[in-house]
């Protein structure tokens, strides 16, 4: 993925609440397209390796969670985190980790994580094909800026953490408004 690059045109599979349904699991499905999550505004994606994950989990995730503000003082709409996980391990993961701000999406297929060129091979890990950490601010479905981290690479040994970190997201949109306004 590259700054200028307008996203694939993608359908998720989602798992939304419907409380016309009773019962133990009130969910349906819905399906939600690149343009649902990406046309009409401008956010910040980020992708990762896997839900409940070490790094996923204790920095990435509640980084932008807890600076959500911060984002949305800059001119975000919304803060998008994606994994090539299914609708269910997404929605149990967010809920395990108590996510308000944070959208989440299932790349459960890889489908869209193949199409941006960002879909690597983890079987070191046991976890089949999976994302690269990466984030992007995206703005009416077209990148912004990109944020990769370095040694992209099938079999990674290592999960490099830093470029996509949200405190980085954030200096380049504080610093690109403060350009804009000077």
């Amino acid at each position: 993925m590259f700054a200028g690059q307008k996203l694939p045109n993608v359908t998720f599979r989602t798992r939304v609440r419907d409380d016309s349904i009773e019962g133990p699991n009130p969910f349906r499905w819905q399906d939600m397209t690149t343009a649902d999550y990406f046309e009409g505004k401008r956010v910040v994606l980020f992708s990762l390796p896997g839900a409940f994950t070490p790094t996923c989990s204790t920095y990435q995730l509640p980084g932008f969670e807890n600076g959500f503000g911060d984002f949305a003082a800059e001119g975000i709409d919304a803060i998008y985190c994606m994994s090539v996980n299914d609708s269910f391990v997404m929605n149990k993961w967010a809920e395990a980790q108590g996510i308000k701000n944070v959208g989440v999406i299932p790349d459960g297929s890889g489908e869209f994580t193949r199409k941006v060129g960002m879909l690597v091979d983890k079987d070191n890990l046991g976890f089949g094909m999976r994302s690269w950490r990466y984030a992007a601010v995206i703005d009416n479905g077209v990148v912004e800026a990109f944020f990769e981290e370095p040694g992209r690479d099938d079999n990674h040994p290592e999960d490099p953490y830093g470029e996509s970190a949200p405190e980085n997201v954030l200096s380049y949109l504080k610093n690109k408004v403060d350009t804009v306004a000077a």
